[in-house]
């Protein structure tokens, strides 16, 4: 285990045994590792246009670019959070770089839907290696904060990128932003010769099932009928699966506990409604207050760098709060971004939306992660964690497709 000299730091509880036994990582490649898949999951919020008319469908059709990458991020991160623990880091490291490289060659130049859209599961598939990796190796709630704070200004500034590199080169450009994770690879890896990895058996049946019903139910806004009926019997089927084996890919611990599910029903919506006002606010400012899109994407960004900083804030405080204020913050202030996202006609206010979004998303995911981890046992709060990883990054995946349901389709 390494040792720190000066002021004790408090570790997160949820953090593996990878994280004690790898050498320290500097905070700064960590950030690097993580904080472009948020620059890369929002830089498509202003372009869904350019995409649209460059592959000669239309914006509900784009928008399955975003929609495929928010779910394969959310599927592929407890797989690889169960791979760095059997595996290793350096492996996992390695092959999510090779997907993000893959991935995005794929993407910058494929001229179909269908080939572009594999090519986008590859780079999510990616980029949510380099999330768990980087958060494993963290090892205290301070580097913790880093990369979260890193995570919210670069996801804040994604959409105005996105937007730029589009205007000077092209859309593909503003998808291959995830590349610049790679440049972290080799510094990290030099840190992870020492982390071994952990035994056991992996649960595949119960990683499938998860899987499927987890797309179903982020496929509910667009094919309703088919979707719901994919969900029940697959969740069903998982049902069954977890009281076979308590222990597996799902622990039932997790989902005994009211605590846990009420933490990850919170990630989830709250999560969802801040992905769907980040792509609609964008449209319903040009519509209603006939602002340009460079200066919506300026005004965005503003708004939600200074939600993002708000959070840092609330999350230092949170604990003196107590559980029940904090979780009613949260719920009041997402329910007053959506309330005025919908009735609102100043600009002003739909900014202010867009940044108390960004507040209640990324606020819950700082505080309520921590109490979803208390609620499941010690030697399974790695995977309780994944799993409420899971809610949040699928509220990112229905995001989207709301957002077109609703607004820009």
């Amino acid at each position: 285990m390494t040792t720190t000299t000066g002021p004790a730091v408090t570790r997160t509880p949820f953090l593996s045994a990878a994280a004690e036994s790898a050498g320290r990582v500097p905070i700064l490649w960590l950030a690097l590792l993580a904080t472009p898949v948020a620059a890369a999951n929002n830089a498509t919020v202003l372009i869904l246009g350019d995409m649209s008319r460059a592959l000669g469908i239309s914006t509900a059709g784009a928008s399955w670019l975003v929609t495929v990458f928010a779910l394969a991020l959310a599927v592929a991160t407890p797989l690889i959070a169960t791979l760095v623990r059997r595996r290793g880091t350096r492996t996992a490291l390695w092959l999510s770089a090779g997907f993000v490289a893959v991935g995005t060659a794929v993407v910058a130049t494929s001229p179909w839907l269908p080939l572009t859209l594999v090519g986008r599961a590859g780079q999510a598939a990616g980029g949510a290696g380099m999330m768990a990796i980087a958060m494993n190796l963290a090892g205290t709630a301070r580097r913790m904060g880093v990369i979260s704070a890193g995570t919210g200004i670069l996801g804040a500034m994604g959409p105005l990128l996105g937007e730029r590199l589009t205007d000077a080169l092209s859309w593909r450009a503003a998808l291959s932003i995830l590349l610049v994770t790679l440049l972290a690879v080799p510094a990290v890896s030099r840190h992870t010769t020492r982390v071994p990895a952990a035994g056991g058996r992996f649960d595949a049946r119960g990683a499938v099932l998860l899987a499927v019903l987890s797309s179903s139910l982020v496929l509910l806004p667009t094919n309703p009928l088919p979707a719901l009926a994919a969900a029940a019997v697959t969740g069903v089927l998982l049902s069954l699966h977890i009281r076979r084996r308590p222990d597996g890919y799902v622990p039932a611990a997790a989902l005994r506990s009211r605590l846990f599910r009420s933490s990850a029903l919170m990630a989830l919506a709250l999560s969802a409604s801040y992905f769907t006002l980040l792509f609609a606010i964008p449209r319903l400012i040009a519509d209603r207050a006939g602002w340009s899109t460079g200066s919506v994407a300026t005004g965005q960004m503003i708004a939600m760098i200074i939600g993002s900083a708000l959070t840092l804030v609330f999350a230092a405080v949170a604990a003196r709060l107590g559980r029940t204020r904090v979780r009613a913050i949260l719920l009041v202030v997402g329910a007053l971004a959506a309330t005025a996202a919908v009735f609102a006609h100043s600009a002003i206010i739909l900014f202010a939306a867009i940044g108390l979004a960004v507040f209640s998303a990324t606020g819950v995911n700082a505080t309520q992660s921590m109490t979803a981890a208390s609620a499941v046992p010690e030697a399974q709060r790695p995977t309780g964690i994944g799993l409420f990883q899971l809610a949040y990054l699928m509220g990112g995946a229905l995001g989207p497709a709301l957002a077109t349901l609703l607004v820009l389709g």
